[in-house]
């Protein structure tokens, strides 16, 4: 109750007005009186931040009571704000879900508060007088065009991985490499170009919580051009293509795990991912990690090949390799854990979010066939009194098979799992909106092609050797499947259009 001589005025709280509470001594406080609470980041003024030294909630603040206390009895009445959480505010990363919006039309995880470039977008989106050319088309382009090149350079890793060495068979994986190689100039240059015309959109795709994912895509691609560098390049060329290539190797080993460290320390700073929005695409920051295994037995392998030897010591490229596919194996484990809770809880993605769940496939693909070449090698690369113990390399080669085989057993079960997830799309009237992540169904499981038949190598089995091979002619029909529905998309501007997020 109010001391006698003052009263207490509320104000009346409409749907859009803040809170303002009046004390005084006969005066009342202006009803309906608005304000505006300052927040921090992206999430400002939701109601949700977190405690912080610069985000004090509204109960952390001195009362009414203590504030006016001091108050003259003479005095204007002390006015104290008090925060309302915004009837319309959303959580961002709620917000973020593929294919949803926020209300101001921004999508995947923009902020309330965009620049103007994004406003101009929406703008553009909008305007029924605008003519969108080719400059608008190319500001549209996005990180996820590199999971073209990473499935395109996959290819001609599972041709090279074939038992039958057929010079024909070579020549096709030629001719991927080659194409690899002039997509990725293509995909460099054409954001750069987006980056120049849309300035900021750079530093804004490493926060948007769709695009961001996607970034990795640019390393990954890079290590398998020069996987295949190694595959093909190395047995023809002379031995300073093999000395190249071993810097490289280290280059790349170094540059996977800043990059995957970066993006994920980047990712924990500034976004916020609910788990029931969650699939294997979360695993995508730990992918540079995951070829470091297959680009070190690829490199040890031709080397072998051509006759030239190693520079640099392969005990120390074998042992560095595995250290950091280990490490990638494992963050890609704790996630797969996170996928299957999701599963749980939640059921499977919805359709936009289906091809991801590939995803979960490639990390135990790459290991398994990454530390089985390894093993196979053991003889060749460690020398006899490694750690002081006798038949070293026979021990190392049982431990890496049978660790080999548990892991290309996971990557099948995922197979198995994600195949079997796209049956309702068999049904008639269902369909899956085509993305870029469809590129998906080629990439991860390339990695499950090649285990196949370094397993098949091991064993000596032709069996597994012909189920390599029908794979890899699946996969390819698969590769120009997608490739003619991203052409296809391009001719329609479903892709590459401002109305669209692809």
């Amino acid at each position: 109750m109010a001391p006698a001589g003052h009263r207490l005025v509320m104000p009346d709280f409409g749907p859009d007005a803040g809170v303002v509470v009046g004390v005084g001594r006969g005066v009342g406080a202006a009803a309906g009186a608005e304000t505006t609470g300052a927040g921090h980041g992206n999430g400002a003024g939701t109601g949700y931040e977190s405690p912080s030294e610069d985000n004090v909630p509204p109960f952390f603040t001195p009362s009414s009571s203590s504030v006016n206390a001091t108050a003259s009895p003479g005095s204007v009445p002390a006015l104290v704000p008090v925060s309302r959480r915004p009837v319309s505010a959303q959580r961002p990363s709620y917000i973020a879900e593929n294919g949803s919006r926020t209300l101001n039309g921004l999508s995947h995880g923009h902020s309330l508060g965009s620049s103007l470039n994004h406003v101009m977008a929406s703008a553009e989106k909008t305007s029924p007088n605008h003519k969108v050319g080719i400059r608008d088309r190319i500001a549209c382009y996005q990180w996820t065009y590199f999971t073209m090149t990473m499935s395109t350079g996959g290819i001609a890793n599972i041709l090279h991985s074939l038992k039958w060495d057929k010079p024909w068979i070579h020549g096709i994986g030629v001719f991927f490499l080659l194409l690899n190689i002039i997509l990725f100039l293509a995909n460099c240059v054409l954001i750069s170009i987006r980056f120049r015309l849309r300035p900021g959109s750079f530093t804004r795709s490493f926060t948007d919580q769709f695009e961001s994912l996607f970034i990795p895509a640019f390393f990954v691609s890079i290590a398998v051009i020069l996987i295949n560098t190694c595959q093909y390049g190395i047995p023809s060329a002379g031995p300073w293509l093999l000395h190249t290539m071993e810097v490289m190797f280290w280059v790349h080993a170094a540059v996977s795990v800043c990059a995957s460290a970066g993006l994920y320390l980047v990712l924990w700073s500034t976004l916020v991912f609910p788990v029931h929005t969650m699939t294997p695409t979360w695993v995508f920051p730990a992918y540079p990690l995951l070829l470091n295994a297959p680009f070190a037995a690829n490199l040890i392998s031709a080397a072998q090949k051509s006759g030239h030897p190693l520079k640099l010591n392969p005990t120390a490229v074998a042992l560095g390799a595995a250290t950091l596919q280990g490490t990638g194996c494992l963050i890609a484990f704790m996630i797969s854990a996170a996928f299957i809770y999701r599963l749980m809880t939640q059921k499977l993605p919805r359709d936009t979010q289906r091809p991801g769940i590939f995803m979960s496939i490639g990390p135990y693909g790459f290991t398994a066939a990454g530390i089985a070449q390894l093993g196979s090698q053991a003889e060749s690369i460690m020398p006899p009194t490694f750690l002081g113990t006798p038949h070293v390399a026979a021990i190392i080669k049982v431990v890496c098979v049978l660790v080999s085989l548990w892991l290309w057993g996971l990557a099948m079960w995922f197979f198995l799992v994600c195949v079997g997830s796209l049956w309702k799309y068999a049904r008639a009237g269902s369909s899956m909106p085509f993305q870029m992540t469809w590129w998906s169904f080629v990439f991860p499981n390339t990695a499950l092609v090649t285990a196949t038949g370094v397993m098949g190598d091991i064993f000596e089995s032709n069996g597994l050797h012909i189920f390599a091979c029908v794979m890899t002619i699946g996969i390819i029909v698969v590769w120009f499947g997608v490739f003619s529905r991203m052409i296809w998309g391009l001719k329609e501007k479903t892709l590459l259009w401002p109305s669209n997020d692809n």
